[in-house]
């Protein structure tokens, strides 16, 4: 079906395809480097590849029809002709250094997020108050605000007792994998106010997609093949058999970037898979974004229910300034609304924008879904998660490259693993996709041609696979520590600037 979907493009585009012929008889290659998965995860991993070793032959295999994985990019109806919206993965942050590295690497832009305005917040069920704010985060109470404040306090000592890289090591670890960050949450937070979301405050222009274009054009299209799902992945004493359905390729070592739930092992090394957090995406194209006029940013924080099925919306107007607004349907609720037809999951959605934002919002152009759960070859998004207690039995085999425990006779490790899921910063963001892949990268380098690789490179790789505890107090020292106290101090000084904000004056609260 990718063939059928690829027979009337260019000839330039059809060369991502496996070729007809290919399926009439088994192929056998040889290359240097296979990378499994088309998604920005991969492509980082075959760019770094080809960076560091011009003439090594990469091939990167996608089951797919496209490339992108968990990124979208869809031309959709507006109001004058057509527009490009995000369907996937969208947003970035100015903290998000190795994503954000990439885009200007490419010569790409950012836009962006339009927040201005009021913001909506509708937490306490059908009959609760709409209110209304301003500010980065809703109104709370004064108690709530102090609690929320203590909150985030507790969550940044925690931080700095965690390493990312060997999470096991944490002053009760066991502890706290065994809890969910909602029982975390009912633990520590007294009151019933509900602490805002976060979220990134860069767009970029142009859509997310084309940060996988880009980057197969620089690897090279005709080293990326669409179409060519990996079946079986053999680890032989000096080289890897990945097979397609009509190929087998030989090469030194495999990346591998698809989601951990769809991977089949033999023998088992995770015995059970990741389940997926379940997310469907809507947009609502409008002829103008008359929200805007209203005085609204188009965000809507509110708890999904019988009526309302998303959970937050924000302000999506594109680039060449279509109107629309993005929202997501995520959870149990997300589940359950899945199971609805798309006719009333549609006419729930409009209904709550026209509660919230006011009769416009009925006057839209175009109404378009995607439902990641349904996405082949990736079973859901944006990440894999763990249920509690999974982190302590699992999370070593979610890096470790396969066949360093295996030896002898395996004398070193050719199957690495990339991914989100795998990053030690930004797990589950567009950012942790590039860290993932160019960290397997290196160790591929590592393993195979050290002398491309930085001093600080090869230290930094040995440290990961050699870890030892002493290695968090090494990095938690005392330039840490005067950290730590110089935040103890601001967080103070926020606090009591705080409370006299809300002595002095009585919280602005609004309501449609």
């Amino acid at each position: 079906k990718h063939l059928e979907k690829f027979a009337e493009s260019s000839p330039e585009d059809y060369l991502w395809c496996t070729h007809p012929a290919a399926a009439l008889a088994m192929s056998e290659e040889s290359c240097d480097v296979v990378v499994v998965g088309a998604g920005l995860s991969g492509f980082s991993a075959a760019h770094l590849l080809k960076k560091r070793q011009e003439q090594w032959k990469v091939l990167v295999l996608e089951g797919k029809g496209r490339v992108g994985g968990r990124t979208l990019t869809q031309h959709l109806p507006a109001a004058h002709g057509e527009d490009m919206w995000d369907m996937g993965g969208q947003w970035v942050s100015s903290s998000q250094t190795h994503v954000m590295e990439l885009i200007r690497e490419l010569g790409l832009e950012v836009s962006r997020q339009f927040t201005e305005g009021k913001k909506i917040h509708h937490m306490g069920g059908a009959n609760a108050k709409i209110r209304t704010y301003t500010s980065s985060i809703p109104s709370f109470s004064f108690l709530a605000l102090l609690d929320f404040i203590q909150f985030l306090w507790k969550i940044e000592r925690l931080c700095k007792t965690v390493s990312v890289e060997d999470p096991m090591t944490t002053p009760n670890a066991q502890q706290l994998d065994s809890m969910t960050l909602q029982s975390f949450m009912d633990r520590h937070i007294w009151t019933t106010g509900k602490p805002p979301a976060l979220k990134q405050a860069v767009d970029r222009s142009g859509g997310t997609q084309q940060l996988s274009e880009r980057l197969a054009e620089q690897v090279g299209k005709h080293s990326v093949r669409l179409g060519s799902a990996v079946t079986a992945i053999w680890q032989n004493e000096d080289h890897v058999e990945v097979k397609t359905a009509t190929s087998t390729i030989n090469c030194k070592a495999v990346i591998v970037t698809c989601p951990p739930h769809m991977a089949d092992w033999s023998p088992c090394v995770v015995v059970n898979p990741l389940p997926y957090w379940s997310l469907s995406q809507h947009s609502n194209d409008i002829r103008m974004a008359f929200w805007k006029r209203k005085g609204f940013s188009g965000e809507i924080v509110a708890r999904p229910s019988e009526d309302c099925p998303f959970g937050v919306t924000f302000d999506a107007t594109s680039h060449q300034g279509s109107a629309a607004l993005v929202g997501f349907i995520a959870g149990a609720q997300g589940s359950s609304w899945n199971s609805r037809e798309l006719v009333e999951r549609k006419d729930a959605v409009i209904a709550s924008l026209v509660k919230y934002l006011g009769l416009e919002a009925a006057s839209y152009i175009h109404y378009e879904e995607k439902d990641w759960s349904k996405e082949e070859y990736s079973g859901g998004c944006p990440v894999n998660v763990m249920v509690p207690g999974m982190l302590t039995y699992y999370h070593a085999g979610l890096r470790k490259p396969c066949g360093r425990a295996l030896s002898p006779p395996f004398s070193t490790s050719r199957i690495y693993w990339a991914g989100t899921e795998t990053a030690t910063q930004w797990c589950g963001y567009l950012s942790g996709a590039v860290q993932a892949g160019q960290r397997a990268a290196v160790e591929v380098l590592a393993a195979e041609c050290p002398s491309v690789l930085s001093e600080s490179e090869l230290q930094k790789v040995r440290a990961d696979m050699n870890r030892a505890p002493q290695a968090l107090q090494h990095l938690t020292g005392v330039s840490s520590h005067r950290a730590s106290h110089f935040r103890l101090f601001l967080y103070l000084a926020v606090m009591v600037l705080t409370v006299g904000s809300v002595l002095w004056l009585v919280p602005e609260y609004g309501q449609y």
